[in-house]
């Protein structure tokens, strides 16, 4: 049934990146949010394109975007949208910013799209099907052991008191450990790159298309205790390469 939204969901991210790449390294104008992120026109601006599209093709849908809040939440099928994951890395030039597109069937993560505007990558998650990047399937790592394990984080400021201990205990088992990346990390642990990734106090626009991207190339991607991944999610988030480094990495951060 989600694949039936992948035309649209392939048009809201064209829309998208039509309205980030011309803010791209020029400058753009920084403001401060309430919580103090930054957010720019490239932004709001793509968030708007794409809540357009979506009241266009498709009102009886909701739409939770990070920048204009929420319409028709409680909609049997709900948008969640991430217009630029990773403003910062945006904001100094770096191309590892992503604009994220999920689809709740349920309250349920069902169809996702990770875009990368810059490098021109884009991966494709529809529950049910193989994901892939730029039309060709993809494949996490076959990695079965912690100990050659490439982990990834956005940042230790952000994994704050017992969660920076349970990480850390998790961290002193693996290989290394390769920082920032946003959702730039989980598109890469898709396709083989990374072997876990581990956040803490992810919003749903931050994980909502993630989670058939990660499980369509076979990942697993949960909260920190095994728990499925939906709207009501606590924001911790464990994603494994494959189901044997999930059950090993979990009881590390107290599974």
């Amino acid at each position: 049934m989600p694949a039936q939204f992948l035309p649209l969901a392939h048009r809201l991210a064209d829309a998208a990146r039509a309205a980030i790449l011309p803010h791209y390294r020029s400058g753009v104008v920084i403001d401060d949010k309430a919580d103090a992120s930054p957010v720019t026109l490239a932004d709001r601006g793509a968030e708007q394109a794409m809540r357009a599209l979506i009241e266009a093709a498709c009102p009886e849908h909701g739409i939770i975007g990070e920048e204009f809040g929420r319409v028709r939440d409680d909609a049997e099928w709900v948008w969640v949208l991430d217009p630029v994951d990773g403003t910062k890395s945006f904001i100094v030039g770096r191309p590892t910013f992503c604009t994220l597109i999920g689809l709740l069937h349920h309250g349920k993560p069902v169809l996702g799209i990770i875009d990368q505007p810059v490098l021109g990558e884009r991966w494709v998650g529809v529950q049910g099907q193989p994901t892939t990047l730029n039309g060709a399937s993809v494949r996490t790592s076959g990695l079965a052991e912690l100990a050659q394990a490439r982990l990834g984080s956005t940042g230790p400021q952000y994994l704050p008191g017992e969660a920076g201990v349970r990480f850390n205990a998790l961290q002193s088992q693996c290989r290394f450990t390769v920082w920032g990346g946003d959702a730039y990390a989980y598109a890469l642990l898709a396709s083989g790159g990374y072997d876990l990734v581990v956040e803490s106090g992810l919003k749903l626009h931050d994980f909502a298309a993630l989670v058939p991207v990660v499980q369509g190339a076979g990942g697993l991607m949960t909260d920190w205790q095994g728990g499925e991944l939906d709207k009501d999610s606590d924001g911790s988030v464990l994603v494994a390469a494959n189901p044997v480094l999930h059950a090993l990495a979990k009881p590390l951060l107290g599974g």
